[in-house]
C-alpha cells in the first residue's frame, strides 16, 4: 500500500496510465539576432496563450466556470507586463527564448516553492505548468493525450498540471495518483470539481506504478492499493456504495444552521486567498468568511497593488458575501512569503524576523494603503479588519492608532466607511496566548490560526522531516493555549474563531465546542461535514470529552483517547 494525501474523496478501481513529463532540453545558445529571437517569443505566447484559452473554455464547459479560471488566471500571469517584459529583457541581453522562460519562470518558482502553506505554494506549480507549456510551444513538442485514456483509467503523474486536466474525459477517469501537491492544489482542486478520487504526494508513484497495473485509490484515506486482490476489490466496492450514501446524507446539511446537538449554535465559516473563493463560501452554505489571505493580492502581482486596486478586490469579496461578516487579515508577509519588490532582507531565521504586523508598521508606505482600501471597503459590508502575529500590546495598538489617522483622514475628504469597524488580534504566537486577557481589553475579537500557533508553541518546522512528529494540535501544550485563548477571549465578551487547518478536524471538534469556541472557519469543502459533525456533540458530552483529554500527559495518549470517542 503507498501514502498520500487525501485530495479528493471516493474511490477509484482502475488501470494504471502513466502521465510522463515533456523532454525541456534545449540547447543553450548566444542570441546576436536578439529582436528576431523576441519575435519568436512573442508567436510561442500567442500560440501558447491561444491554447490555454481554448483548454479553459473545455473545463468551463465540462467542469465549471470557477474552475476555469485556474489556466485563465495561467494567462493573466503570463501576459503580466512585469513577466513578460522580464522575459524579453533576458532575450535582449542575449539568451535564447526558452533560457529566458525558464530563468524568469524558475524565479518565481523559487518565491513560490519557499511558502509553508499550500496555497501560496500553488503559485509555484501554477508558474512551472505556464513554463513548461512555453518550452514545448517554442521546442514543437506535444504534451500526452489524456483524452484517448480509456473507461477505468487510473492517472498517475508527478503532477497533474491544470492544462492537463483539461483534457481530462471525466466519465472515463476513475481516480488520480501525483508524486507532488496537496489538498488546496489546483489538481486537487479540480479533482474534487470533477468528483474524481485522487490521492497526491505519493513518494515515486510513477516509478513504482506500471502501465496497466490495476490499483485501488481511495481519495478519503490517501491510500493507493497495487494489484489489489478479488477480495479487497469486493471490500472496496462495499466502501464505494458507503461513501456515495455518506456524501448524500450530507446534502441535508446545506443551508442549516450549525448547533450542536443540545441547540447551542456556533458560527462555521470559510477560508479563502481571493475574492472569486467567495462564490464557494455561499455555494457550501458557509456563515461567512473567518480569513481573507491578502498576500495574494501582492503575490500575484509584479509590482504592489494599488489603494484602489486592493479596494475593488476587498469590495468585490463583501459584496458576494451580502450581510455575512467577511473577516480580511492585513499583509502576513516575511517568514515563508518573499516577495520580491517589497524590499525584504534575506534573514538566516525569517519566521522569528522582519514580518507580518512588525512589517507592515515599519511600512507605513505599503500599510495604509492597504488600511484605507479595507475602511473604504468596509461602507459596503460586515468587513472586519484581524492582525496577524501579534506578540504583544503595543503591536496591536500600534496599528489601531494607524487606522484612526485614515479614518480622520476619510472624514476630511468625504470618503465613506463604516465607523464601527471591529479589529482583531490573529492568535498565533504563544506571546499573543499568554497575554491573551490584556489584548482582549483592546481587541474586537480573536481568531485562533493553529498553523503558527502549533509551530511557535512547539519550536518546530513542520516542512523539517526530522521533528515533524512534533507539529500537533493535539499536544498538550497547545491545547492549552487554545484552552486559554477562548477562556480569556470570553472572560472579556469578545467572540473567538479558530481559522487554522484543526478548526475541521472531527477529533478537536468537541474539544473546541467544549472550551467555547464561537466560530469554525474551514475550507469551503470542509463546510458540510464539519457541520454534522458539530451537530453530533452535546454540549454537555464535548465538556467531559475535554475534562479527561485535559489530564492526558502526552500527544499520543490524546489522539488515542479522542479517537475511541470519535463520532
Amino acid at each position: 500500500m503507498l501514502k498520500g494525501i487525501n485530495a479528493s474523496e471516493g474511490i477509484g478501481i482502475g488501470k494504471v496510465m502513466l502521465i510522463e513529463e515533456v523532454n525541456l532540453e534545449y540547447e543553450k545558445k548566444k542570441i546576436t539576432d536578439t529582436q528576431a529571437e523576441i519575435e519568436r517569443y512573442r508567436n510561442a505566447l500567442d500560440a501558447f496563450c491561444e491554447k490555454t484559452e481554448k483548454q479553459a473554455e473545455n473545463i468551463k464547459n465540462t467542469v465549471g466556470e470557477k474552475e476555469a479560471e485556474i489556466l485563465l488566471g495561467h494567462l493573466l500571469m503570463i501576459k503580466d507586463p512585469g513577466m513578460s517584459s522580464s522575459i524579453e529583457g533576458n532575450i535582449s541581453n542575449g539568451s535564447c527564448a526558452e533560457e529566458a522562460v525558464e530563468q524568469v519562470c524558475d524565479m518565481f518558482i523559487g518565491i513560490f516553492s519557499m511558502a509553508d502553506d499550500e496555497l501560496t505554494k500553488q503559485r509555484a506549480s501554477d508558474i512551472e505548468d505556464i513554463k513548461t507549456g512555453l518550452i514545448s510551444t517554442l521546442l514543437g513538442k506535444e504534451e500526452v493525450d489524456i483524452a484517448s485514456a480509456p473507461a477505468g483509467t487510473v492517472l498517475v503523474a508527478k503532477d497533474l498540471t491544470p492544462s492537463m486536466t483539461s483534457c481530462i474525459i471525466k466519465e472515463n477517469i476513475v481516480g488520480i495518483v501525483t508524486e507532488i501537491g496537496g489538498k488546496t492544489s489546483h489538481s486537487a482542486i479540480l479533482a474534487r470539481a470533477m468528483e474524481i478520487p485522487a490521492v497526491l504526494s505519493v513518494d515515486n508513484a510513477s516509478q513504482i506504478l506500471k502501465n496497466g497495473d490495476e490499483i485501488i485509490v481511495d481519495g478519503s484515506h490517501g491510500e493507493v492499493i497495487e494489484n489489489p486482490s478479488v477480495g479487497e476489490i469486493s471490500a472496496y466496492k462495499d466502501k464505494t456504495l458507503l461513501f456515495k450514501k455518506e456524501k448524500e446524507e450530507l446534502k441535508k446539511f446545506l443551508g442549516k444552521e450549525t448547533v450542536t446537538a443540545d441547540g447551542v449554535k456556533v458560527e462555521l465559516c470559510c477560508n479563502i486567498g481571493k475574492p472569486d473563493d467567495a462564490d464557494a463560501v455561499i455555494s457550501k452554505t458557509g456563515e461567512g468568511v473567518g480569513l481573507f489571505r491578502t498576500e495574494f493580492l501582492y503575490m500575484d502581482s509584479t509590482s504592489q497593488p494599488s489603494e484602489d486596486e486592493q479596494f475593488e478586490a476587498y469590495k468585490k469579496t463583501v459584496l458576494k458575501l451580502g450581510d455575512k461578516p467577511l473577516i480580511i487579515r492585513t499583509l502576513d508577509v516575511g517568514g515563508d512569503k518573499d516577495i520580491p519588490y517589497l524590499g525584504l532582507n534575506k534573514e538566516d531565521n525569517p519566521f522569528m524576523g522582519f514580518r507580518a504586523v512588525r512589517y507592515c508598521l515599519n511600512r507605513p508606505d505599503i500599510y495604509k494603503p492597504q488600511l484605507r482600501a479595507l475602511l473604504r471597503a468596509s461602507a459596503f459590508g460586515n468587513i472586519k479588519i484581524m492582525v496577524p502575529l501579534v506578540t504583544c500590546l503595543e503591536e496591536f495598538t500600534g496599528v489601531k492608532t494607524l487606522i484612526k489617522e485614515i479614518m480622520a483622514d476619510l472624514d476630511n475628504e468625504g470618503i465613506a466607511y463604516n465607523k464601527d469597524i471591529e479589529i482583531g488580534v490573529m492568535i498565533e504566537t504563544p506571546a499573543a496566548a499568554v497575554i491573551a486577557d490584556v489584548l482582549a481589553q483592546e481587541a474586537d475579537f480573536f481568531s485562533i490560526g493553529t498553523n503558527d500557533l502549533t509551530g511557535y508553541t512547539m519550536a518546530v518546522d513542520r516542512g523539517n522531516p526530522d521533528v515533524a512528529y512534533l507539529y500537533s494540535p493535539f499536544q498538550p501544550a497547545v491545547l492549552r493555549m487554545i484552552k486559554k485563548t477562548i477562556e480569556d477571549g470570553n472572560a472579556n465578551h469578545i467572540p473567538v474563531g479558530m481559522c487554522g487547518e484543526a478548526a475541521a478536524d472531527p477529533l478537536l471538534i468537541p474539544i473546541l465546542l467544549a472550551f467555547g469556541l464561537d466560530e469554525f472557519s474551514v475550507s469551503a469543502t470542509s463546510v458540510l461535514k464539519t457541520r454534522k459533525i458539530i451537530s453530533l456533540w452535546s454540549k454537555k458530552e464535548a465538556l467531559e470529552v475535554a475534562k479527561k483529554a485535559m489530564t492526558l500527559k502526552t500527544e499520543k495518549e490524546v489522539v488515542e483517547y479522542l479517537t475511541s470517542v470519535a463520532k
